[in-house]
């Protein structure tokens, strides 16, 4: 079975991590500030706080900028639900905006509309997540420049976009928002084999963040309710959670660092053929935005029904059955059963409606063969004749 994406672990990553094991340290050590420090350098930002998966980094990116019941948090219909139910988490409230139709990204054009609307009804968001689908970017100068506009911060959930870049920038150096998350799990760019990271320019929302990853506890001396009683004195200072990286995952995340951008490259190329392979048929392949570099953490396809004698579920079934691994990246968060209950129903946001019923993410991994490639463009225009 040739798998829709999956980990690329070599022996300097192994390496990595058999020397933590045979370290001090297997929690709180030195690997994980190392790996912070790898992931701010890279993206050209000043903070990041790790924690074990994007999820985590979401939860308490929306508690650190005071998202609370009452509140109202935005994102995209089009993504993994982590990107709503950090809402809940915090008691507030969840409501969408359509995506684009070329880019599959939240939409500037439809966010400013549902914005002008909320504004005269007195609901406009706390919090916009913006989703970077597939690893390219939405259009951050517009969202920014908006939130400028109606007051709201902005979250990137860049799970799938680390090593990509915007307008010539790394993503992940909030440019044009206040926090950013990256996830490390194996499908994604590169792996920690769980967990996730948050990065940020703003020192109070990074110190914030690293309270909540640790139960809320301290040992800085400022923030201390009175003189340590010794060394070992801390204090819990506020609520917090055990969202802590252990030194093993950092380890093997700084490890895979070292080629990150070997990865993203290897991606592009297979991405260029595939746009040269698939060209003939009846589908509509990713587009990329000109001021975005693609990440490419999927390659997701629609399959133009009206030129196809077969269903969507027929097709995906036929590639399943001929091991070639495929998934269909997103079921519309507002059509999931749990979210139907806050009032939202199918129709709700036609573009990503219309997206997922003709999707399949087909295969793409940065150490996928020609000979791999080959195959799945071979079993597709089977499936497809």
């Amino acid at each position: 079975m040739i798998p829709y994406g999956k980990q690329d672990i070599n022996q300097a990553d192994i390496s990595s991590v058999i020397d933590v094991l045979q370290s001090d340290f297997l929690t709180q050590g030195p690997q994980v500030p190392l790996f912070e420090k790898k992931l701010v350098d890279y993206c050209g930002v000043d903070y990041g706080v790790a924690v074990n998966s994007a999820t985590s980094a979401l939860h308490i990116a929306c508690l650190s900028l005071g998202l609370e019941k009452g509140d109202w948090l935005w994102t995209s219909p089009n993504s993994f639900v982590a990107s709503a139910n950090c809402a809940l988490y915090c008691g507030a409230k969840i409501d969408f905006v359509d995506i684009d139709i070329q880019t599959y990204n939240l939409s500037a054009i439809e966010l400013e509309k549902k914005l002008i609307q909320a504004k005269q009804e007195d609901k406009l968001p706390k919090v916009v997540i913006t989703v970077h689908f597939a690893g390219q970017s939405c259009n951050m100068r517009k969202i920014h420049a908006l939130s400028q506009e109606y007051g709201f911060n902005i979250i990137e959930d860049a799970s799938h976009a680390i090593g990509g870049q915007y307008l010539e920038k790394p993503i992940g150096g909030c440019q044009y928002s206040d926090i950013t998350v990256f996830s490390f799990h194996p499908v994604k760019i590169i792996t920690t084999a769980e967990g996730g990271l948050a990065t940020t320019n703003s020192k109070e929302l990074a110190e914030k963040m690293r309270l909540f990853r640790s139960h809320g506890i301290s040992r800085d001396k400022s923030l201390m309710t009175r003189d340590p009683d010794g060394a070992w004195y801390y204090q819990q200072v506020g609520l917090g959670f055990n969202y802590r990286m252990t030194e093993m995952q950092a380890a093997l995340g700084i490890s895979q660092m070292h080629r990150l951008d070997e990865f993203v490259s290897k991606r592009h190329i297979l991405q260029e053929r595939y746009d040269l392979l698939l060209s003939s048929l009846p589908i509509i392949g990713p587009y990329q935005d000109r001021d975005s570099y693609s990440a490419l953490h999927l390659y997701p396809i629609q399959i133009d029904l009206n030129k196809v004698r077969k269903n969507r579920e027929q097709i995906f079934n036929f590639l399943v059955e001929n091991d070639v691994g495929v998934n269909v990246h997103y079921i519309p968060i507002h059509t999931q059963p749990y979210y139907l209950q806050f009032g939202f129903s199918k129709g709700d946001f036609p573009n990503s409606e219309s997206y997922y019923s003709r999707s399949i993410s087909i295969p793409l991994f940065h150490n996928m063969e020609v000979e791999q490639q080959d195959k799945v463009v071979d079993i597709l225009r089977k499936a497809l004749r």
